[in-house]
């Protein structure tokens, strides 16, 4: 994939810097996006209209050549790297080195993302380069607006992450009750049992993750609590699930709360009313709308029957006390926001729809779905039922 950097290009001039500078491995998403490459060690990336990859030690040197969307790739040892390190010590060598390679290019002023590294930037300004933060972060909002060849590598990790929602789903369902607890083949169900099964079923799809939640009861009312210990009738489960597909670097993201055996009449309650706030959310999105817009309809829902939000009373701790969704990328949390301060949507922008409730007492219900804003509205890129009880 080539992007298009022509964002880029009006902000350097607007800046008055002569390229972007990115200090960083390809965990990064802004350096795996400029560069293309993928190497488990920082490296550096400089873009001055085209992109120029810079290394430090030579391991990934031969590979980068192959497989980097660069024009040039080069090495510190390409730029006295040996002398300096005799002379000055190997830290000041490769901050003596990178300014040369800088000066070869032309580029005596760079902008750098907000996060980068502050000895680099500091030995660079010591040998005369200009060293600015980007304070917009103008590669995250290029990210954020996704070609249709992205958007496909998201598709695809939702695909793999419904398989493993699935699995979830078909253990929890096929569970046994005994005395209220769960039990699958005569053990105790457990969150970590599930989790075991979705991580699984992931990298069987070519995905992986570093942690799911699978939450039940009172652990379901903190909305980032990734659950542990066995798994109750009658009470909410939320399965939230964000894996990463291992070849494209593309993340999916989906929530689904179940509950096995007979929920609660406030349970029940509040799991209709998360789907009307989930429903209306997703009517508001189409391009020109904020996300503070679709946000609104959401907390709109919830006042309406009387439901604390975050709007309504910014410290309240239960209820609606999130916003509304967020985008969903090389990054799992990135670009456009669905807050009270959310910017417009665009159409590319891949998003989160996923409203929640939340209390110790009932424990907590959220709904989430993926789009994609198009021209005329959104497309779902969820495939996957709304269903509270299995």
């Amino acid at each position: 994939m080539d992007p298009d950097l022509s964002a880029l290009d009006e902000s350097l001039d607007e800046q008055g810097v002569d390229g972007y500078l990115v200090h960083a491995d390809s965990t990064d998403s802004t350096q795996y996006y400029l560069s293309g490459f993928d190497a488990p060690d920082p490296f550096v990336t400089l873009y001055d209209g085209d992109v120029r990859l810079f290394f430090g030690r030579s391991l990934e040197f031969g590979r980068a050549k192959r497989e980097a969307r660069a024009a040039t790739v080069e090495r510190a040892i390409d730029y006295n790297y040996g002398e300096y390190s005799d002379e000055y010590g190997p830290r000041e060598a490769i901050h003596r080195s990178l300014a040369d390679f800088l000066d070869a290019h032309g580029v005596d002023s760079v902008a750098a993302p907000p996060r980068f590294p502050l000895h680099v930037a500091d030995g660079l300004r010591e040998l005369g380069v200009s060293v600015s933060v980007d304070g917009e972060d103008t590669v995250s909002d290029i990210r954020a607006v996704k070609t249709d060849e992205e958007i496909e590598h998201v598709r695809e990790a939702q695909k793999a992450n419904e398989a493993a929602m699935h699995a979830a789903e078909d253990l929890i369902a096929g569970a046994d009750v005994e005395d209220g607890t769960l039990y699958r083949d005569g053990e105790v169900l457990t969150s970590e049992a599930v989790k075991t099964e979705i991580e699984v079923t992931l990298l069987r799809h070519g995905c992986a993750l570093d942690e799911t939640i699978v939450a039940c009861g009172a652990d379901a009312a903190d909305p980032h609590d990734r659950g542990s210990g066995p798994l109750a009738a009658g009470e909410p489960i939320i399965v939230d699930i964000f894996p990463q597909n291992k070849a494209t670097k593309y993340h999916a993201d989906m929530t689904r709360t179940f509950c096995r055996g007979e929920p609660s009449e406030t349970l029940r309650e509040w799991y209709d009313l998360t789907e009307e706030a989930y429903r209306a959310a997703l009517d508001a999105v189409e391009p020109g709308a904020t996300g503070a817009d679709v946000h609104a309809a959401a907390c709109d829902v919830y006042e309406e029957a009387g439901e604390p939000t975050l709007r309504s009373d910014e410290g309240t701790e239960t209820g609606f006390i999130h916003s509304t969704g967020h985008g969903v990328g090389l990054d799992v949390h990135e670009g456009p926001s669905l807050a009270p301060s959310g910017e417009e949507l665009e159409p590319g922008h891949v998003i989160t729809i996923e409203p929640g409730l939340y209390d110790p007492e009932v424990g907590g219900v959220r709904i989430e779905d993926l789009v994609v804003v198009t021209e005329d509205g959104y497309e779902n890129l969820t495939d996957y039922r709304v269903e509270l009880t299995v």
